[in-house]
């Protein structure tokens, strides 16, 4: 048998951290067996639903490098297929028609709720239950279609995650399967799709939990086989509470904007609640070779937003300075101006990739560093004394005259101006700083140097130092 396995995201908003981390749950148990992974657009709320949130699931996706088999399919595109199956509930006796109203129903709990018992819908328009009230279907509006969830005994399956689990039926009521206007409930559209994709798997949270045993019910009633299924723990912030915007649980897209890479975000949302001994970072084709169910953790995995960053800078320290860059200017288009007629970009960035934790970051420091700005001339007197002008302008004829502009050169010929002039290194370096950037800007003086490059040092110190 092929496995099969499925992501299917309700368009009512981004991908944020816990449905792509299902997503690549799903999508390496399927890479692993060799088997396909399906996508698929849960699109039937149509008040929340809109395009703009398919785009960004999708571009997702793509930027995280999860790749899909089939679709996206969506649902909206299906309704003659929910109806068909609806209908053959109803043929077989496991579903019916239903023209209760809202106040009906309000007007039902609130009785249940007077009684002490658990609110619910009370099967009131079952045909034995109707025709024993004398109830008449009325010709004023259309009904919705229920299912028919067995009364006694009880429904479990075996989790792949959390075990054996088990619900007594008489905790679940008469669900609402196809709406009056035709639009599948979640349950019943989740189930009809899960056939129809041929689902070997179902992979998804523990919110789901709930969920599936009235979707075993209608799995069983409509005579198919069942998928397998295993609900993954739940994210929780640091603190133990439910993820939310204060712990970092942003948008995927959101991410990719501040800079960070897609396989260290990958790489730490594998290891948010499955491990695979004590491996911390990983490349994608090693977890794809590891991952199984078996090792995916029935406790809450706790969300860390700063080892992240500590997990997305060990990848940025491995990651070519050509890369960088290219990310840094879709963040930062001004660097594109920037860098067209100073120093070229790349180890800029590389510099300050290695000193920060995402590339927004460095690119923040990289346009600091790259702003030249005319120093005024009370700023030149303040560091170029009687006794450091003459260091600088030694400085000068030994920075022309060096073979190589590199860190190592630059470094020796300062440490050679400082010895002949008995100086200290700030005094050379701040006057060096500020003829060259205009400010003292926080960087070693040999490699900030080198970063800007030899052409513009040397304009610098010729505009402004004189003999």
């Amino acid at each position: 048998m092929t496995v099969r396995t499925r992501f299917a995201p309700s368009p009512t908003g981004y991908l944020h951290i816990g449905g792509a981390r299902t997503a690549l749950f799903s999508w390496a148990y399927a890479r692993r067996h060799g088997g396909k992974f399906v996508l698929r657009i849960e699109d039937t709320d149509l008040e929340r639903s809109t395009q703009v949130s398919v785009d960004a699931i999708l571009d997702s996706l793509q930027w995280l490098g999860i790749d899909w088999d089939e679709g996206p399919f969506f649902q909206m595109q299906s309704l003659p297929r929910y109806e068909e199956a609806a209908e053959k509930l109803i043929a077989a006796g496991h579903a019916y028609r239903c023209w209760a109203t809202k106040e009906d129903l309000d007007a039902m709990r609130e009785a249940q709720r007077a009684r002490n018992e658990k609110p619910r819908y009370d099967g009131r328009w079952r045909p034995e239950r109707a025709r024993a009230a004398g109830l008449k279907p009325p010709a004023d509006r259309a009904p919705v279609i229920r299912f028919r969830t067995p009364e006694e005994g009880s429904v479990g399956w075996n989790d792949l995650v959390k075990g054996m689990i088990e619900f007594p039926n008489a905790e679940l009521d008469d669900l609402v399967i196809l709406r009056a206007d035709g639009v599948p409930t979640y349950n019943f559209g989740v189930v009809v799709d899960d056939l129809d994709m041929a689902i070997t798997q179902v992979i998804r949270g523990d919110d789901h939990v709930n969920n599936t045993p009235r979707q075993i019910h209608i799995f069983r009633a409509l005579g198919e086989q069942l998928p397998e299924f295993a609900h993954v723990p739940m994210i929780l912030g640091v603190d133990g509470e439910r993820l939310s915007k204060r712990h970092g649980a942003v948008s995927v897209t959101q991410y990719r904007d501040e800079g960070f890479l897609p396989e260290a975000l990958l790489n730490y949302l594998a290891r948010l609640g499955w491990s695979h001994g004590d491996a911390e970072m990983f490349p994608v084709a090693r977890f794809l070779g590891w991952f199984d169910l078996a090792h995916v953790s029935r406790s809450p995995a706790r969300f860390d937003v700063e080892k992240l960053k500590w997990l997305n800078q060990q990848y940025l320290k491995q990651t070519p300075a050509e890369r960088i860059a290219a990310i840094a200017r879709s963040i930062r288009p001004e660097l594109v101006k920037m860098t067209k007629y100073g120093p070229p970009l790349e180890p800029v960035i590389q510099f300050y990739a290695l000193r920060n934790s995402t590339v927004a970051a460095a690119s923040a420091a990289a346009m600091d560093f790259l702003s030249v700005v005319v120093p005024t001339s009370a700023q030149m007197e303040s560091v170029l004394s009687d006794q450091v002008r003459p260091a600088i302008l030694s400085a000068r004829q030994r920075l022309e005259g060096l073979k190589a502009w590199d860190k190592a050169s630059i470094g020796e010929a300062i440490k050679m101006v400082l010895k002949a002039h008995e100086l200290k290194m700030p005094q050379v370096a701040n006057a060096l700083r500020l003829i060259v950037w205009g400010e003292l800007k926080q960087v070693p003086i040999d490699e900030g140097l080198a970063l800007i490059g030899r052409k513009h040092v040397l304009d610098r110190l010729s505009r402004f130092v004189h003999a």
